[in-house]
């Protein structure tokens, strides 16, 4: 059966899009969990977080009712503390490290009650933070993702005016256009920006792309400092045959326009294949089944255990119905008229360790082909190479190189988050941000120059 839209009625899309975590329905309920807490010293779940919010000090605040010194505790170590609550991997973070994992019984639902405390400021625009008047002093940022926002809030504070320039329409990078609407959806993000961009001292330029409608060397002459937040964006291409066949789609855009359109726009096939297995591979296979499609497969090169999504993560998709094939790569793309009608698969084993005790996966010369009539390709995204490469930034395939204090090879320079370390979480994006304004700081007020 040919892509299709609308297989569903308004109510089962927004039954199958609703919280995928929703919060506290009362109060009572977030002090219960609350109250279960340790209140660790030196506690773990703080160290494993990487913005180091404070963890026993925000539920402890909680639990004396202190809500609006609970949200200032967090939102001072993660501006973003409200989405990251929603989407951060906490099973592999704070959570996974909470004690109460050794003792065989369910650790504090860190995240949830974070949502508590940060849902509330946001709802009553609570302003935690005052401005410092302004010194003069103008840095340009690019990109409003968690990296771009993060390290405005920063300067912000300190008095630093800045400004903001955003390729697309909205703010909230990743947050908007990237992660699976039952996680955020795209009015909380916009809530969300709204609420960081408050303070003041901060302009957000929308449509305007580095390379395109801005340059750096002109961002050079009007700031005194520039931070590139500009992440990654794009999608890694297969480089098989058929690729190009009607029906195959990358899972960023896939996703981008459910997140853009709305879920009536987006169409989806009967039978899916979803290449790939990371966070982003789950949220396109997931999404398909609750857009409608009957039969989604997952397909991986590698085993189980070398897989980059979490085991939550992927009991979600497991639980939403979706197929699993471990040690298969895909070979070609086979259509009819233009159109995808097959996925054939290499079978695949591990091979023998390298120096490293990691075993490769080799091709067992065995195929097999799936009746598919959508192919997401999700084997990860790649950095903005010609962009970097042509604002003359040290770079590695693309992935810009800092040295002391976030700076880049161009004094003045900044960068941080995803344009850097390649893609990892929104949290470590954040804290990407703060180091990065940090270093501003000190580049504008402390320190003569920059040096390698």
């Amino acid at each position: 059966m040919a892509i299709q839209n609308n297989r569903l009625t308004n109510g089962q899309y927004e039954q199958n899009f609703s919280d995928i975590h929703p919060p506290f329905e009362t109060q009572n309920a977030a002090l219960v969990e609350a109250n279960r807490c340790l209140f660790c010293y030196d506690a773990p779940c703080t160290k494993s977080c990487p913005t180091s919010i404070d963890v026993p000090k925000f539920i402890k605040q909680i639990t004396s009712g202190n809500i609006k010194g609970s949200a200032h505790t967090i939102f001072s170590s993660n501006i973003m503390g409200a989405g990251c609550s929603k989407v951060c991997p906490v099973e592999k973070l704070c959570e996974g490290s909470c004690v109460f994992n050794l003792m065989d019984e369910p650790p504090i639902p860190i995240a949830k009650l974070q949502r508590y405390s940060t849902e509330k400021a946001m709802g009553n625009n609570w302003q935690l933070f005052e401005r410092k008047p302004s010194n003069g002093k103008k840095v340009a940022i690019v990109g409003a993702g968690p990296a771009g926002l993060s390290c405005a809030h920063v300067l912000s504070r300190e008095g630093v005016d800045v400004t903001i320039y955003e390729k697309e329409s909205k703010g909230g990078g990743l947050m908007t256009y990237g992660i699976a609407a039952y996680k955020v959806t795209p009015q909380f993000c916009e809530d969300e920006v709204n609420y960081i961009t408050s303070i003041g001292g901060i302009e957000i330029k929308y449509n305007q792309e580095l390379g395109k409608d801005i340059s750096l060397s002109e961002l050079k002459k009007q700031y005194d400092a520039v931070f590139l937040g500009i992440g990654v964006g794009i999608a890694r291409q297969l480089e098989i045959p058929g690729e190009k066949l009607e029906g195959v789609v990358d899972a960023i855009q896939f996703i981008y326009d459910i997140r853009a359109k709305g879920y009536p726009s987006v169409p989806v096939g009967d039978k899916v294949a979803v290449i790939g297995m990371g966070m982003t591979a789950i949220d396109a296979a997931t999404q398909a089944k609750r857009l409608g499609a009957k039969e989604v497969t997952m397909v991986y090169r590698r085993t189980k255990d070398e897989m980059p999504c979490t085991q939550h993560e992927l009991d979600i998709a497991m639980l939403d119905g979706c197929e699993i094939i471990w040690l298969a790569a895909p070979q070609k793309v086979k259509g009819s008229a233009g159109k995808v009608k097959q996925l054939v698969c290499n079978k695949m084993k591990l091979g023998e360790p390298d120096a490293s005790g990691r075993r490769s996966p080799v091709d067992t010369g065995e195929t097999f082909t799936l009746e598919v009539d959508m192919v997401i390709k999700a084997a990860g995204q790649v950095p903005f190479e010609k962009l970097v490469k042509k604002s003359r930034l040290d770079n590695k395939n693309g992935k810009l190189i800092i040295y002391n204090n976030c700076a880049t090879n161009i004094k003045g320079v900044f960068a941080g988050g995803d344009a850097v370390n390649g893609g990892k979480e929104v949290v470590d994006a954040v804290q990407a941000g703060k180091d990065g304004a940090a270093a501003i700081m000190k580049f504008l007020f402390h320190a003569k120059g920059q040096s390698k």
